[in-house]
């Protein structure tokens, strides 16, 4: 694939987990902006297309790759597919998450491991996939979607914790393997942030939030997307093992 407005500059390609809503959807559509073909990756196919369809729409270039990131074959399947149909893969975001909240004392195993198992493992068997082909290609930017969460900790998501800062130990080792052979890895940890995950919390709870945050606001999806326009950028070549914290001051050591 090479760039339209570039004959000699190759379109990268992104591919990005939890492309279909808030976090994931806004980071899809800033990569397109800036010129990418993003594979939309997600379990729902018709929240894919719209995306797609506004990425089109706005003169971007974007597919669909319907996967369960909790699902180890389907997730290298939708990545090598990717990587068959396009013939390259240069940028990988994984956003896809969920989580199970409760107390750690009644936190059952299947809570635990579920968590785990989309959060953590998913994001492994993703970047294993993908790296093979960024090797090839001796370029690639891996960029792990995390959580302050991951790096303070926070009183009833002991799973969800463990997975972020799993993460960053994740993203720290890949950097140390793959820097020598043009890749990049890094976490991207967001604060709290404007979505529908975030949009049922009481009043109060929204305020006593914002007191803590430095800048006085809570974060918007767009925050996000602009640090992993970044941290996948050509200029990020010297960028690697690092945790990129989003949050708008609340977690300043």
């Amino acid at each position: 694939m090479t760039n339209p407005a570039n004959t000699t500059a190759p379109v990268r390609v992104a591919f990005v987990t939890g492309a279909s809503r808030g976090i994931g959807r806004a980071i899809a559509l800033r990569l397109a902006r800036d010129g990418r073909h993003v594979v939309l990756s997600a379990r729902s196919q018709g929240a894919l297309e719209e995306v797609k369809g506004e990425i089109e729409r706005a003169g971007g270039m974007a597919s669909v790759a319907v996967a369960d990131v909790s699902d180890s074959a389907s997730i290298t399947a939708s990545i090598e597919k990717t990587i068959a149909e396009l013939g390259r893969l240069d940028i990988l975001v994984n956003n896809a998450g969920i989580t199970k909240d409760g107390l750690a004392l009644r936190m059952s195993d299947e809570d635990w491991n579920v968590v785990l198992s989309t959060n953590l493992t998913s994001a492994f068997i993703a970047c294993r996939s993908a790296a093979r082909a960024m090797m090839r290609g001796r370029f690639g930017r891996i960029v792990n979607i995390a959580s302050t969460s991951g790096i303070v900790g926070n009183a009833g998501q002991a799973n969800y914790a463990a997975a972020k800062a799993g993460l960053v130990g994740l993203t720290k080792s890949l950097a140390r393997e793959l820097g020598s052979k043009g890749i990049t890895a890094n976490v991207v940890a967001p604060g709290y942030i404007q979505t529908d995950m975030t949009e049922n919390l009481p009043a109060e709870v929204k305020e006593k939030i914002t007191g803590m945050i430095a800048v006085g606001r809570l974060g918007v999806v767009e925050d996000i997307a602009s640090a992993v326009a970044y941290a996948t950028s050509d200029e990020a070549g010297f960028l690697t093992g690092q945790t990129i914290i989003v949050d708008g001051g609340m977690t300043m050591a």
